[in-house]
């Protein structure tokens, strides 16, 4: 028995199939091994199994099998199988249930789907052959391996695309640009699928492109940016090395001309000219001229310069956003000096490649004419500044110096000349109309302001134009001002200051400032010179030292001294002072240190005796007495509480000057309760007074029972409500037990806004019958003798 091999061809796939098992009988085996035995009465074989060599590994399938039936793969078969159908085959590994199927009788491998190698290359799978009966491997597992023979079904694909790509203009022919690649997803090693050549459709003929390498090269030399600045090419790429049938795929390259220096600059015009007024100031742009230039960024960038007439009166600079040149004026124009200039103006390329300097000079030149218009100008000073000098003693109206100025214009206009006011508000000084004669208005002091900054003003007879000039008047000092001390001195005497000790050193202040610098001269005056006390040394330093004549000062004696001092300046006429030095005697410590200064307190000689003490001691108790006396009387002494009846309270007149507060007052009186006349009119506590103790209602009455105002007649109302209040202040316990006079703001059933005012009723005549105020007891007896009928029950 051998190992058999089969070979299996298909229309589509070349399927090989190599036989896997197979029994090796003795006749096939070296020696005397694996014999085989006949007998006339029936074979009798003898079997031995032996290791198997495998002779292959692999079969081939093709991808993309577009079939109805299932793909077969190749085939499997064991020597153990006498085809009885005792052996079953078992195919398992990748795909062995979803890919491949094995028929478990013949060994037929199929594939039931569509394979892609791109997908997956191979796959590995394991075959076994078992009793069918009891499952037991009649040979051992063997493992291979199907690939998937590739087929050209995927096209190139520029993975990097589009591309963007620049190159500089006027590059030589040739010049590298970029490079594009394609990449091909079928197998590189098998045929042509994955060979792929470049080629380029659009482009031509400025490009060209490597077809092995995917190098795109400049096809025509010079190509000019200003001409064409991009181009957009399309390169395929194409698989079967180009042939017939091949797969390709496209992609985009942009290709953009970098900008070289390759242009010179270059005016538009020959000449310019503007025209500018004479009064533009300084510094103001005059006008803009610009040199085209083809070229852009860098290579575009210009520099400016004047080369004739007007360099010190005008200036050009480069506007780095617009590139143009922007010509500045320097110096102030003048109509009437020169009315026009003649400029040469050159531009010239920043950035010059020497590359391209063979094309020519990169530079231009053109003229610009600057016309000055006249205008009418403000008068100008002769000197801007003028410096004068004036005595602090001037007499009033004196002349100090003058200031001129002229008309710049043709026309020569009169002058005339006026101070600034803002500038001397004390008006120490006028100015001439005319002839700009500066003079003093009131009398100068140096020592108040020194200097004085005057701004003139100059007008023609157009008064829109001022022309401004400036006069400093320095005031000259004057020795009027005596020296005095240079601060407020203190000066401390102790009791045990020694003869000629110096106690202070004193100086001198001036207001003056003499040009030689100050020099003061002490003394004391003649009234004090021959003092017993002190005395005064000058220190010919415009200092002087005070110093003691005597010892022995005690403050019981004398507690401060006045000390005169004359002081004299060196000024011409001299002038002097006499100031006061004030001198304190104190108490000091052995070191010399002031540590109390001021009156002492005497004591007396001798201790009181006690008698002294006993009779002072008396004298106090017995005032503290009288005032205890005093105060407890005040405190026991009351008013009458109760007036005389038969005093007239007419004769009695009490004023008060509290203002009530009106309406808007609700603190006395609750002013809701009294203007509704419908509210339960419960016995309440008196409102003008604070009670001290709970409040008893004698009287307690329902509030049904209480009548109801808006249904009694007019001057029935008036007598409840009165009645109700009568009988609250009755039954109120901290009521006074006198009379006491209470309003009410009670305005009746007709109007809660009208007046009832008694001085507008005693203007009319009232028919109210006040007899019944006869019936109200001894309080109301005044009130009934007043408005009653004269017949009182009381009487």
């Amino acid at each position: 028995i051998r190992f058999l091999v089969s070979v299996v061809w298909r229309p589509i796939a070349v399927l090989l199939c190599l036989g896997c098992w197979g029994l090796i009988s003795a006749s096939g085996a070296s020696g005397t091994q694996n014999q085989a035995q006949h007998t006339a009465g029936g074979p009798r074989e003898l079997l031995r199994r032996h290791k198997r060599s495998w002779v292959w590994n692999q079969f081939f399938v093709l991808e993309e099998y577009t079939g109805e039936e299932p793909l077969y793969v190749g085939k499997l078969h064991s020597d153990v199988d006498k085809g009885d159908g005792k052996v079953k085959y078992v195919l398992s590994g990748e795909g062995s249930t979803s890919i491949f199927t094995i028929d478990e009788n013949t060994g037929d491998i199929h594939a039931t789907k569509r394979l892609d190698r791109e997908e997956q290359a191979y796959y590995t799978l394991q075959a076994q052959a078992v009793d069918r009966l009891t499952n037991i491997p009649v040979e051992p597992r063997s493992e291979f391996v199907v690939k998937v023979q590739d087929i050209n079904d995927n096209e190139p694909k520029f993975l990097d695309g589009p591309y963007m790509a620049g190159v500089p203009e006027m590059s030589a022919l040739g010049t590298t640009v970029v490079q594009v690649a394609a990449t091909d997803a079928d197998d590189p090693t098998y045929g042509n699928s994955a060979r792929v050549v470049y080629s380029i459709i659009s482009g031509q003929p400025y490009f060209s492109v490597d077809p092995k390498t995917g190098v795109i090269r400049t096809a025509l030399p010079n190509m000019d940016r200003e001409v064409k600045d991009q181009y957009v090419l399309v390169i395929q790429a194409k698989d079967m090395v180009g042939q017939m049938g091949g797969l390709s795929g496209t992609t985009s390259v942009t290709v953009t001309l970098t900008d070289v220096n390759d242009n010179p600059p270059r005016f538009s015009r020959k000449n310019y000219q503007y025209m500018v007024l004479e009064s533009l100031p300084v510094a103001s742009v005059v006008a803009r001229v610009k040199a085209l230039d083809n070229d852009i960024g860098p290579n575009a960038e210009m520099e400016y310069r004047i080369m004739e007439d007007g360099p010190g009166v005008f200036n050009i600079t480069t506007d780095e956003d617009t590139q143009e040149g922007v010509i500045i004026l320097q110096k102030p124009l003048d109509f009437e000096t020169k009315n026009s200039f003649n400029l040469r103006i050159e531009a010239t390329n920043r950035n010059i490649d020497p590359a391209f300097v063979h094309l020519g000079s990169f530079s231009d030149t053109t003229s610009v004419k600057v016309t000055v218009e006249d205008v009418n100008e403000p008068p100008v000073f002769s000197t801007q500044l003028s410096k004068m000098v004036v005595s602090e003693d001037a007499r009033v109206g004196i002349s100090i110096g003058r200031v001129s100025a002229h008309d710049p214009d043709s026309s020569n206009s009169a002058i005339r000349y006026s101070i600034d006011r803002n500038t001397d508000l004390e008006r120490f000084f006028n100015v001439d109309a005319l002839s700009g004669v500066i003079s003093t208005a009131k009398p100068l002091d140096r020592e108040v302001n020194s200097v004085h900054n005057l701004t003139i003003l100059a007008m023609e007879n157009d008064p829109t134009q001022v022309g401004k000039g400036f006069a400093v008047i320095t005031v000259l000092d004057i020795n009027d001002n005596p020296p005095v001390f240079a601060i407020e001195y203190e000066t401390l005497l102790c009791e045990n200051a020694a003869p000629g000790q110096v106690i202070q050193t004193i100086s001198a202040v001036d207001k003056d400032e003499p040009p030689s610098g100050h020099r003061f001269y002490f003394a004391l005056p003649p009234s004090v010179a021959g003092n017993s006390n002190f005395t005064l040394r000058d220190n010919k330093d415009n200092t002087a030292s005070i110093v003691t004549k005597r010892g022995g000062f005690r403050r019981r004696e004398q507690v401060l001294y006045r000390l005169p001092v004359l002081i004299v300046d060196s000024g011409s006429p001299a002038l002097s002072s006499t100031n006061t030095l004030s001198v304190s005697v104190c108490d000091c410590d052995s070191d010399g240190v002031a540590q109390s200064c001021g009156a002492v307190a005497y004591t007396l000689p001798a201790g009181l005796s006690t008698g002294a003490l006993v009779a002072i001691l008396g004298c106090i108790i017995t005032l503290l007495v009288m005032v205890l006396l005093i105060v407890s009387m005040r405190r026991r002494k009351k008013e009458p509480l109760i007036l005389e009846e038969e005093r007239d309270v007419r004769e009695n007149i009490v004023r008060y000057d509290d203002e009530g507060g009106g309406e808007e007052d609700t603190e006395a009186f609750d002013m809701v309760a009294l203007r509704n006349l419908n509210v339960i009119r419960d016995p309440k506590v008196r409102r003008d007074v604070t009670p001290d103790t709970p409040t008893f209602f004698p009287y307690p009455r329902s509030s049904s029972s209480l009548p109801v105002y808006k249904t009694l007649p007019a001057n029935v109302v008036f007598r409840e409500f009165i009645w109700d209040r009568l009988k609250d202040a009755d039954v109120d316990p901290s009521a006074p037990p006198y009379d006491s006079l209470q309003t009410y703001a009670f305005e009746g059933n007709g109007s809660v806004a009208e007046s009832l005012s008694s001085l507008e009723s005693l203007s009319t005549d009232s028919e109210q019958n006040y007899d019944y105020l006869s019936n109200w007891g001894p309080r109301f007896k005044k009130l009934a003798d007043l408005y009653g009928d004269g017949k009182s029950v009381f009487s």
